[in-house]
């Protein structure tokens, strides 16, 4: 179904531009099509369109595919956003005519944003100033870091006015998903995500997950192995000296571990497993309340709403109920 009246012209762009820096990730720049796509073919009027612009007249994606780009420092198409795609390395030196162009843009208050590193460019261009920004997770510390003025986050994308930064994959949908219907009606809006397959996305207020392995360094592996055996045990959830003699650690090694890494007891720690599990269902499937409560390896519909709300300042119902974007951050990180 197609909403001719949901958009002004002066709301919705018309041409996005993409900047493909070497070693892109092409996945994030299909994500961000497909997200473009599925506004074109809600919303009437004319669609928009989009540019590939690159520093050379080619750039290899980090799976070593090959695209044509317009290049930068040449005499370019008209454009509303201006969108910078970027993998690792962190593009930390060079791109100066990438880096002029931001800054020309942002004196025309052109929406830059940047997807995968890109924020790290977009920095460095000195346009995230007072801004919130994000990037992919291993440097989401280090952009707080290294440039003081920027609001750095964790989350999965940040819409701040006329900036708009992600992580990659998914994320990129997401954000351009978000910041294509905002200013769509909730029926134009909910169509939109329809043409993508999907029933809700995350919104912004949303962390990033970041791998366990990750967050504890790669010297625990039994503490790795016990959180994988939690994750494969949400809907008959295992008794903590099960997890410790099938890891093979006595109890007590085990909530040492998990108090010494992850700052939480065993117990406590898969419960928040089996809530935000929980929450992610409720707020991406159809089953039923009590179905997901049951999955998620809760007695009972009222165990299941006492401990959603003991956890999440809500209960599963008004969480149902929520819009498909999500309204706020719950009070507690996810494990």
């Amino acid at each position: 179904m197609q909403h001719p009246a949901d958009v002004s012209p002066a709301s919705a762009p018309r041409c996005i531009a993409f900047v493909l820096l070497p070693r892109f990730a092409f996945g994030a720049l299909g994500a961000a099509q497909c997200a473009i796509e599925a506004y074109n073919e809600v919303c009437e009027g004319t669609p928009i369109a989009t540019l590939l612009l690159g520093e050379t007249a080619k750039v290899t994606s980090q799976g070593g595919l090959e695209l044509a780009a317009l290049p930068v420092e040449g005499a370019l198409p008209a454009f509303d956003a201006l969108l910078v795609l970027a993998d690792s390395p962190l593009p930390e030196t060079g791109h100066e005519a990438l880096i002029g162009l931001l800054q020309r843009e942002a004196a025309r208050g052109t929406v830059l944003g940047g997807f995968g590193t890109g924020a790290w460019l977009l920095a460095r261009a000195g346009v995230l100033d007072q801004h919130r920004a994000t990037l992919h997770w291993p440097y989401t510390g280090m952009l707080a870091e290294r440039f003081p003025r920027i609001i750095g986050s964790a989350h999965v994308f940040e819409l701040d006015r006329a900036r708009l930064t992600a992580a990659g994959g998914a994320a990129a949908l997401e954000a351009m998903a978000a910041w294509l219907t905002r200013p769509l009606s909730a029926e134009a809006a909910a169509d939109v995500l329809d043409q993508l397959g999907v029933e809700r996305i995350r919104g912004a207020g949303e962390r990033q997950r970041v791998p366990l392995a990750a967050r504890i360094g790669g010297g625990q592996p039994k503490l790795t192995e016990a959180v994988k055996l939690m994750e494969a045990n949400f809907e008959e959830p295992l008794p903590t000296e099960d997890i410790a003699r099938l890891v093979g650690v006595s109890r007590r090694q085990l909530e040492r571990l998990f108090k010494q890494h992850l700052n939480s007891l065993p117990s406590r720690y898969y419960l928040e497993m089996r809530l935000n599990r929980a929450r992610q269902l409720l707020r991406e499937t159809s089953q039923s309340i009590l179905q997901v409560g049951l999955s998620c390896g809760f007695s009972s519909g009222p165990h299941f709403s006492s401990a959603y709300r003991a956890h999440f300042d809500t209960t599963p119902r008004e969480e149902r109920s929520r819009r498909m974007f999500g309204t706020g951050a719950s009070r507690k990180e996810d494990p």
